[in-house]
């Protein structure tokens, strides 16, 4: 019996006001937010290395306010993706990763690179933005080393351990729906996001040795539910991943993949949150998956402090 990969679900951020006495339990301290979903959830993804260049005490606090075995991934810098869109981006990235993602150790998860709406596919600015990404964290640390005044005196740049540094994309236009983008992204072993939304592609072509999920909301962005069949649905789907296979329903651009006799590791994300969404059908997921237990819509007591998380599951073929 051979075993598959790892499955963590978990949520796009954790610090929502409508969250706080419907997942959270009422009178939570804010700074408490966190340390409470690790203990239901394998992994979150950090929204705010986004939106600005973070500080290594942050990653610092966010992995000391987590157990071990715990992931997070990291949303890249929006600067790269919608404001330089590609071009001249080696400072950038450089300065991206002397802000302290090495400082999360064997917590950092996948880096996710979303692209806007109304970017198209390039193959030789993506290539080209491929080439620069880090494999693993010694890459990464000299990479980091190449950061410029802005980060002088707030940069990380070492690493405890070398370690791999896997990488996401998420598109948004049609224009991606070829063959093209998904071997090129096979070539560097870089995951297609599966992105659950009304609005964009929704694609599953297998493109590296891990699998990349968004849940946003089929029906209305950030805003709809999953009911009980669309939860089934994703359920088997995330088996079949972890499991080296494809999904049956899988919608792809290219043919299917062989089977990986080791399996994959998923990731999925609810990133519903709108209307609090978000947890508690990843929670649901999870016990699909009988990697946690289903939360239900109510008054949340005051916690008990817990130190400790579920290992990651791992699913055995047969």
């Amino acid at each position: 019996m051979a075993a598959g990969g790892y499955i963590r679900i978990g949520i796009s951020g954790w610090t929502y006001k409508p969250w706080r006495g419907v997942f959270y339990p009422e009178g939570l301290p804010q700074k408490r937010e966190l340390a409470y979903a690790a203990e239901h959830f394998r992994s979150v993804e950090i929204n705010g290395t986004f939106y600005g260049l973070q500080r290594p005490e942050s990653f610092a606090r966010w992995s000391e306010e987590t157990p071990d075995g715990f992931v997070f991934a990291i949303k890249g810098s929006r600067y790269i993706t919608h404001m330089r869109r590609l071009k001249d981006i080696e400072v950038p990235l450089a300065n991206f990763f002397a802000s302290g993602p090495l400082r999360l150790g064997p917590k950092l998860g996948p880096i996710l690179w979303q692209f806007p709406p109304r970017m198209v596919f390039d193959p030789q600015r993506f290539e080209s933005f491929f080439k620069l990404l880090p494999r693993n964290t010694r890459e990464a640390s000299a990479l980091a080393e190449r950061h410029d005044e802005r980060l002088a005196g707030r940069a990380l740049t070492r690493t405890d351990a070398v370690r791999p540094v896997r990488h996401a994309i998420e598109i948004r236009h049609e224009s991606f729906r070829t063959g093209a983008f998904i071997e090129l992204l096979r070539r560097y072993n870089i995951a297609l996001v599966c992105a659950d939304t009304p609005e964009w592609p929704l694609l599953m072509d297998l493109t590296a040795d891990f699998v990349y999920c968004r849940l946003h909301g089929s029906e209305q962005l950030y805003a709809s539910g999953y009911d009980d069949a669309a939860l089934d649905r994703w359920a088997e789907r995330v088996r079949a991943w972890a499991e080296g296979r494809e999904p049956e329903d899988a919608n792809r651009v290219l043919r299917p993949t062989r089977p990986r006799d080791e399996g994959r590791d998923v990731y999925v994300y609810f990133d519903n949150d709108a209307k609090v969404h978000a947890p508690f059908n990843a929670a649901d997921l999870a016990a699909r998956l009988g990697i946690g237990e289903a939360l239900r819509r109510e008054k949340r007591k005051p916690p008990k402090r817990s130190q400790s998380s579920p290992e990651p599951a791992r699913l055995a073929q047969t």
